[in-house]
């Protein structure tokens, strides 16, 4: 009788915790015994949150070490506890405590409880390359005009290591979840491949001893003057200040980010290549398009809209652009037997559309309605004659030169990127006017 009884109360008990409701607060004390850069791994979800539904978008996480405000964190991905990786700055030996909680002010009204967990804590010693990197990426406080209102969020940030004369430059950059001011959806989607905003934030250059030699940051108008701020530790602080992201050396907001710098070799590839590791990234940006009214059907050219994010064909390529301009056109067929593919070009006949950079690149062009990754066959890549800058005379543009097509794929039904399918690498000569390059589908 006695067993019975435990039985019955072990499995009341297990049944209570089966059922026990998330919980908003979370602390953790962790030690270590040296000083070092702290990273942490947040494991957590929230209720009901969904990013693309006004009202419902995020619970807003405050972080705090030993006391102190380290930043907040929005639970952006939705329901299902996912990871996000933070930066707890660089903390002396010894024992410390992360308490984390929700913000009730700053998170949707909407939003359930929040399940928060905190999968690792771990420590970047010095003289680790890593520890220069995370000892000096940048803390970066949030645009006035984005307080409280789930826009233009920044997801992740990511650094590249370059050597220069005197030593090496660590560049960090930002994906910002849209931007509210500066280039229309539809023109980030066919010179971009996005609706993602990706900007250089801050530089830092140092000797072979570590000492700093220069640091610069991408301020508003897209200038890039040294930088002379404030630090916390060697952190430098940025305010973004534009609603394209731009940031300044001050400002007035309080709250702050501090995702953990990621390192990212873009040798070969595009900085969309980054999203592509982090292809939560691309349903973020289209759930919220949604929200925001920008998703529409059929979206025609110059309305600031685009069509279901679903509908486009992405496809990076790497090149000298040179003085002319790229475009590139998607073949796809629907019938069958096979007919002659229809043509959806990425520019969508507006010059002001094209690609006019050299280096790696993506276009995004909206496909008929229905297209499937396996109605695509070919692209083709045709060069354009580039329109004179104001009181210019014209220039014969000079050939482009293709040199690889990285990929090229949609998103599937949750906005992730399904698989590509083309790739291709050589040397080829486009003119202006001429014949384009095409590629096929193997």
């Amino acid at each position: 009788m006695r067993a019975a009884v435990m039985s019955l109360l072990m499995t009341a008990l297990l049944g209570w915790f089966a059922r026990a409701p998330p919980t908003d607060t979370f602390t953790r004390t962790f030690s270590f015994d040296r000083a070092g850069e702290v990273v942490a791994r947040i494991h957590a979800g929230c209720a009901k949150c969904d990013w693309g539904e006004t009202g419902r978008e995020a619970v807003a996480l405050r972080l705090s070490v030993d006391g102190t405000y380290s930043q907040h964190v929005f639970l952006s991905r939705g329901e299902e506890a996912a990871d996000y990786r933070v930066r707890l700055g660089t903390l002396a030996p010894g024992r410390h405590e992360l308490r984390i909680e929700r913000d009730a002010h700053l998170s949707a009204k909407g939003a359930g409880p929040a399940s928060i967990d905190v999968a690792s804590i771990g420590l970047v010693a010095e003289g680790a390359d890593d520890f220069t990197a995370q000892s000096m990426a940048p803390i970066v406080y949030a645009r006035p005009n984005t307080v409280g209102r789930f826009t233009d969020l920044p997801l992740l940030m990511w650094y590249e290591v370059e050597r220069t004369a005197r030593g090496r430059q660590f560049r960090y950059s930002v994906i910002f979840s849209n931007e509210d001011g500066g280039t229309q959806t539809d023109r980030l989607m066919a010179t971009w491949g996005r609706t993602t905003d990706i900007e250089f934030v801050y530089g830092v250059e140092i000797d072979a001893a570590g000492r700093v030699l220069a640091e610069e940051f991408q301020g508003p108008g897209h200038e890039v003057p040294a930088f002379k701020g404030q630090h916390q530790g060697r952190h430098p602080l940025l305010w973004v200040s534009t609603d394209n992201n731009m940031v300044s050396e001050s400002g007035p907001t309080q709250m702050r980010y501090a995702p953990e710098a990621m390192k990212f070799d873009l040798t070969d590839v595009s900085r969309e290549a980054v999203m592509d590791a982090n292809p939560w990234t691309y349903a973020i940006a289209s759930l919220e398009m949604r929200r925001e009214g920008k998703i529409v059907d059929d979206a025609p050219p110059g309305n600031n809209t685009i069509s279901d994010p679903r509908r486009f064909v992405y496809v990076e390529a790497c090149g000298q652009v040179g003085n002319a301009a790229l475009a590139i056109s998607v073949g796809s067929v629907r019938l069958r037997p096979d007919p002659e593919p229809i043509w959806t070009p990425s520019d969508r006949g507006l010059r002001q559309y094209r690609i006019a950079r050299d280096g790696c690149f993506r276009i995004a062009t909206p496909m008929p309605a229905g297209t499937r990754a396996s109605d695509i066959r070919a692209i083709r890549v045709q060069a354009f004659e580039r329109p004179p800058a104001a009181g210019a005379a014209p220039v014969a543009p000079n050939p482009v030169t293709l040199t690889r097509v990285n990929k090229a794929f949609m998103l599937d039904e949750h906005y992730l990127p399904g698989p590509s399918i083309l790739k291709w690498e050589g040397t080829a000569t486009i003119r202006a006017g001429g014949d384009p390059f095409e590629v096929g589908v193997p």
